[in-house]
C-alpha cells in the first residue's frame, strides 16, 4: 500500500524519491526546510542573570 506524496498528494510514486512522487517534490520539500518553513516549537531559557522573572505571574498581582 503506497501513500500519497506529501507535496503534491499524487498517490504515483517513484522508489527513487520515495516518499516524493518526484525530484520536483523533493527538491521543494528541501527547500521548505532551508527556508525554515518547517521548525520545531521551543521555549528556549532566560539567559542566566536576566530582570525577566521566569515565574508566570498571576491574574491578581
Amino acid at each position: 500500500m503506497s501513500r500519497p506524496c506529501p507535496i503534491c498528494k499524487t498517490r504515483e510514486s517513484m522508489t527513487d524519491f520515495r516518499p516524493f512522487c518526484s525530484k520536483r517534490c523533493a527538491d521543494i520539500d528541501l527547500g521548505r526546510w532551508f527556508k525554515g518553513s518547517y521548525a520545531i516549537p521551543t521555549e528556549e531559557p532566560a539567559p542566566e542573570g536576566s530582570l525577566i522573572d521566569p515565574r508566570p505571574q498571576a491574574a491578581n498581582d
